[in-house]
C-alpha cells in the first residue's frame, strides 16, 4: 500500500463507490479477453496459425474484439471512472446518483448489444467505423450508446465544478479536474463528427435502407473522431503523471502552469490534425492536407511541456533523497519499490511513449508517411502511444483505486512491482519487429487464407520473416506482464478487506505554482478550438461532397479468397 504524508482521505456515498468500482472491474474482465486476441494477432504475423478460426472465431473477429475492448470499451469505462473519483475527491461535492447510474446503464447495454453483433460474425470491422467494412446494426448502436452514456457521466459533472467555482471566485481550478474537464471536452468534440457519421450514412447502409456508402466522406467524419480519440484517451494519463508522479518520486510538481498550459493545448490542437491520416486518399486537397500535418506537429507542443516538466519534477524528487551530480540522481527514484509501486508504471509508460512520440512525428509528414502509410510501421507506433503510457497508467489506477475504495492489501506486490517493466520489454521489442517490418513494406494486416505468411500463398515474402517473429516474441512478452497484472489484479479484488475503504488520491504539491489567467478558462481556448475546426474541415468536406466518387457496396474481410484459388 503507498502511504505517503499529507495523502487526503474522503468516505464518498455507498452508491458513488460501488459504481466506480464495477466501472473499473468490469472492463478489466473483458481486457482479459482483449489482451488474449492480441496475442492471437502476433501469433497469426508469424505464421505460427494457419488455421481460418481459433476458438471459433474468424481472424478479423477476433482482431474487431481486440480493438473494441482494448481501446473503445476498457479506455471509456475507466476515463468515467476515474472522472468520477477526481471530481469528487477535489471538489468534495455530492453528485446525481440517478444521472450516474444512467450513465452507467447505457453503457453496459452498448458494450453488451456491440459485443452480441461482433460475436454473431456479422461485425469484423475492427474497431472503426471505416466503410466498407460494414458491421451489424447494432454494432453502431452499441458504441453509440457507450459515448452517450460518457456524455452524461461529463454532464452530471458540470453542476459540481459550477458551483466549486462559486465558492472558490478567484481560486484557480485543482489541476486534476482541468485535466478530466480537457478530456471530456475532447471527448465530446471528437465524437460528434463519428455520430454525424453513423446517424446520416452507416446505420442507413448497414440497415440496407441505401445500397452503397460514401466512402471519402465517411472516412474523413471517422479520422475527425480518430485522432483526437488518442488524446482524450492520453489526457487521464497525464493527469496521473502531473499530480501524482512527483509526490511519488519524493517531490513537487515542477510547473502547475505547464500542466493546464497542456491540457488547454490539447483542447485547441487535439481535433483538426485528421486528414493527416488520408495522406494517399484522393479527392482532399494538397492544401488541407499540409494544413493538418501542420497543426499535428503543433500537438507536439505539450508532448515536449509534459517531457520537461516531469523530468525536472522527478529531478527535485531524488534530489530530495539524496540524489547528487549531473546524472546520478536518476538513481534515486524508486524504480522497484512496493510501497510506490505506481512510479514504475508511470515511468515505463514515459519512456515508451518517447518513442511513440518520435514516430508520430514521422507519421504526420507527408513524404515519411508515405513510405510507411499502411504497413507494420502503423500498429507498432499505436501500440507504443496507446499501449504505453495509456495502457500502464489505466491498470496501475484501476488496481490503485480497488485497494483504495476496497481497503484491501495488494496480493503478490513483488510480482506486481515487475509487470510495467516485463511489459516494457515486451513492447519495445514488439515494436522493433513491426518497425523493421513496415520500413519493409511489410502490410498492415494479415488475412486468413489468401496472406503473406503462409509459404504456400504467392504472397508470402521470407525477407519479412524474422521481423515478424521478433515482433511475435515480443507480444508474447507483453502478454505475460498482462497475465502476471491479472493475477494481481484478481489475487487482490477477492482478499478480504484489511480495512474501511476511503476515496483516496495522491496530490502533488506545485514548487512554481504560477498564476496565469490564460490556462485558467476553458472559453477563448474552446472559441478557438471551433475557429480552428471550421477552418480546418469546412473546405476539404465541401471537397469530399462537390467531388464524383462512386458509392462502394460493403466488404466482409472474413472471407477471403482460398489459397488455391489465388495462386496463377
Amino acid at each position: 500500500m503507498i502511504e505517503l504524508p499529507n495523502e487526503r482521505k474522503i468516505d464518498i456515498e455507498p452508491g458513488l463507490k460501488r459504481m466506480i468500482l464495477i466501472e473499473l472491474i468490469f472492463p478489466v474482465v473483458l481486457l482479459v479477453l482483449g489482451i488474449y486476441h492480441g496475442m492471437m494477432q502476433v501469433l497469426y504475423r508469424s505464421g505460427m496459425i494457419h488455421t481460418r478460426k481459433v476458438l471459433g472465431l474468424e481472424y478479423y473477429q477476433g482482431l474487431t474484439l481486440h480493438g473494441v475492448i482494448n481501446a473503445i470499451v476498457f479506455t471509456t469505462f475507466f476515463a468515467v471512472a476515474f472522472g468520477y473519483a477526481v471530481i469528487r475527491f477535489y471538489l468534495e461535492r455530492p453528485l446525481n446518483m440517478k444521472v450516474a447510474w444512467l450513465s452507467f446503464a447505457l453503457m453496459i447495454v452498448g458494450t453488451l448489444l456491440a459485443a452480441a453483433a461482433i460475436l454473431s460474425g456479422t461485425s469484423s470491422v475492427l474497431y472503426t467505423f471505416y466503410p466498407p467494412l460494414r458491421a451489424h446494426p447494432a454494432f453502431y448502436v452499441g458504441l453509440t450508446l457507450v459515448v452517450v452514456g460518457s456524455w452524461i457521466a461529463f454532464f452530471n459533472w458540470m453542476p459540481a465544478y459550477s458551483g466549486w467555482k462559486r465558492e472558490h471566485r478567484g481560486e484557480k481550478v485543482p489541476l486534476a479536474v482541468v485535466g478530466i474537464f480537457a478530456a471530456f471536452v475532447v471527448w465530446l468534440i471528437a465524437t460528434i463528427p463519428v455520430a454525424i457519421e453513423i446517424i446520416f450514412l452507416l446505420l442507413p447502409w448497414s440497415l440496407g435502407w441505401v445500397a452503397t456508402v460514401n466512402v471519402p466522406l465517411a472516412r474523413m467524419l471517422f479520422w475527425f473522431f480518430g485522432h483526437p480519440l488518442v488524446y482524450f484517451w492520453l489526457l487521464p494519463s497525464y493527469v496521473m503523471y502531473y499530480t501524482m508522479l512527483p509526490k511519488l518520486a519524493g517531490g513537487k510538481l515542477f510547473s502547475d502552469f505547464a500542466g493546464r498550459l497542456t491540457f488547454m493545448w490539447l483542447v485547441l490542437y487535439s481535433a483538426p490534425v485528421g486528414i493527416h491520416h488520408q495522406f494517399t486518399e484522393p479527392g482532399i486537397s494538397s492544401t488541407w492536407k499540409f494544413v493538418h500535418a501542420f497543426f499535428t506537429m503543433l500537438v507536439a507542443v505539450p508532448s515536449f511541456a509534459t517531457a520537461f516538466a516531469l523530468a525536472a519534477s522527478m529531478e527535485h524528487g531524488a534530489r530530495q533523497n539524496g540524489g547528487r551530480g549531473l546524472l546520478g540522481w536518476w538513481k534515486k527514484l524508486p524504480y522497484i519499490d512496493k510501497e510506490r509501486w505506481l512510479f514504475g508504471y508511470f515511468f515505463c509508460g514515459l519512456v515508451i511513449f518517447i518513442f511513440g512520440g518520435v514516430t508520430g512525428i514521422i507519421n504526420a509528414s507527408y513524404n515519411l508517411d508515405v513510405v510507411v502509410h499502411n504497413t507494420s510501421w502503423l500498429p507498432a507506433h499505436f501500440h507504443q502511444t496507446v499501449a504505453g503510457p495509456i495502457f500502464l497508467s489505466y491498470i496501475a489506477m484501476s488496481l490503485f483505486l480497488v485497494v483504495k475504495l476496497t481497503g484491501k492489501e495488494i496480493k503478490f506486490p513483488g510480482w506486481n512491482v515487475w509487470v510495467p517493466y516485463i511489459w516494457t520489454l515486451g513492447i519495445m521489442i514488439f515494436s522493433t519487429g513491426l518497425f523493421i517490418g513496415g520500413a519493409g513494406g511489410e502490410p498492415r494486416r494479415t488475412n486468413m487464407g489468401l496472406t503473406y505468411t503462409n509459404p504456400e500463398s504467392p504472397l508470402y515474402h521470407a525477407d519479412w520473416q524474422a521481423a515478424k517473429m521478433l515482433g511475435s516474441i515480443g507480444g508474447t512478452i507483453m502478454t505475460l506482464a498482462a497475465l502476471i497484472f491479472f493475477v494481481v489484479f484478481f489475487a487482490t479484488l477477492f482478499a478480504r478487506s484489511a480495512r474501511a475503504g476511503a476515496l483516496e488520491l495522491i496530490v502533488s504539491e506545485p514548487f512554481h505554482d504560477e498564476n496565469v489567467r490564460a490556462v485558467q478558462s476553458f472559453t477563448p481556448w474552446l472559441a478557438g478550438a471551433v475557429l480552428l475546426l471550421v477552418i480546418a474541415y469546412a473546405p476539404p468536406i465541401a471537397q469530399t461532397l462537390r467531388s464524383n466518387f462512386p458509392g462502394a457496396p460493403p466488404y466482409t474481410p472474413d472471407s477471403p479468397l482460398p489459397i488455391s484459388a489465388a495462386k496463377p
